[in-house]
């Protein structure tokens, strides 16, 4: 499912980073590498707020439904 279906205080792992290749490469420099744990901390108008690898990221919703997590 796509992060953005997640609940907050959630954790979950990434199984997929979609998207084009600048887009996949930009997540990745943030921390949402297959395989990581990603917590939602809060949703706010659609964007994400997440912790992802000790590290406190907002993405916005477009970005997220990239993320698919299980």
């Amino acid at each position: 499912m796509p992060l953005t279906m997640m609940s907050e205080g959630e954790a979950n792992v990434i199984c997929k980073v979609g998207g084009k290749e600048e887009t996949r490469r930009f997540l990745e420099n943030l921390g949402f590498v297959v395989g990581g744990i990603v917590t939602v901390v809060s949703i706010i108008g659609g964007n994400v707020i997440v912790n992802v690898k000790d590290s406190r990221v907002a993405i916005g919703k477009d970005m997220a439904n990239k993320i698919m997590v299980n």
